[in-house]
C-alpha cells in the first residue's frame, strides 16, 4: 500500500506555530490513518521550533539578500530572528522519511512557511499571501515528491485510489 506523507497539523496534532491544529475532517484519510498509511510530520517541530513559537515568514529575495543563495531562503519572526536553520533541518527530516518509507505523495497544509505548496505569506507579517512554496514543500518536490495541499486533496485521493493499470502486457 502506498504511503502518503501528511502535515500533523492537518491531522488534529496541535503543533502549529500558535499551539493549535488544522483538523482536515476526511473519510479517506482517516481510513488511510488506521490502515497505517500515513507518515506524519510537523517539519518546523522536526528542525528544532518550539510549540508555541513565534510566527515566522519566508523573506522574498530582494535588495541586500539578492546575492545569498537561490537555494537557501531565509526565513524570520516578526521580531527578525533567522529560523532558517531550523526551517531547513525540518525540509530535510521530511524528505529522509519519505524516502525512508518509500513516499511518492505528499499532503501538506498551504500558506506555511514550511509546507505552503502553492502559496505563502509574504514575508511582511500583514497577512498577505504570495504564490510560492514553503521550504519543506520545495525540497520534497526537487526529490520527485508530489505535493498537494488541504484543497486539492480529492486529486490526491483519486490519483490514489485509481486501479493500477498492468505495465507487464
Amino acid at each position: 500500500m502506498e504511503k502518503v506523507l501528511v502535515s500533523a497539523c492537518l491531522l488534529g496534532l496541535a503543533v502549529r506555530y500558535d499551539g493549535a491544529s488544522k483538523r482536515l475532517i476526511d473519510q479517506t484519510l482517516r481510513r488511510w490513518q488506521q490502515q497505517g498509511r500515513i507518515i506524519s510530520v510537523c517539519p518546523e517541530v522536526a528542525g528544532g521550533l518550539s510549540i508555541p513559537r513565534a510566527a515566522a515568514e519566508i523573506q522574498p529575495l530582494s535588495g541586500t539578500n539578492k546575492t545569498i543563495d537561490k537555494d537557501k531562503r531565509i526565513v524570520t519572526t516578526a521580531l527578525g530572528n533567522d529560523v532558517s536553520e531550523e526551517f531547513y533541518r525540518g525540509a530535510h527530516h521530511a524528505l529522509y522519511l519519505c524516502q525512508r518509507h518509500n513516499i511518492r505523495y505528499a499532503l501538506l497544509k498551504e500558506s506555511s512557511p514550511s509546507c505552503g505548496s502553492n502559496n505563502i505569506y509574504n514575508g511582511d507579517f500583514n497577512g498577505t499571501k504570495t504564490s510560492g512554496e514553503g521550504i519543506t514543500c520545495e525540497q520534497l518536490r526537487k526529490h520527485g515528491i508530489e505535493v498537494y495541499s488541504e484543497f486539492n486533496l480529492t486529486e490526491l485521493i483519486s490519483k490514489l485510489t485509481q486501479p493500477k493499470v498492468n505495465e507487464q502486457r
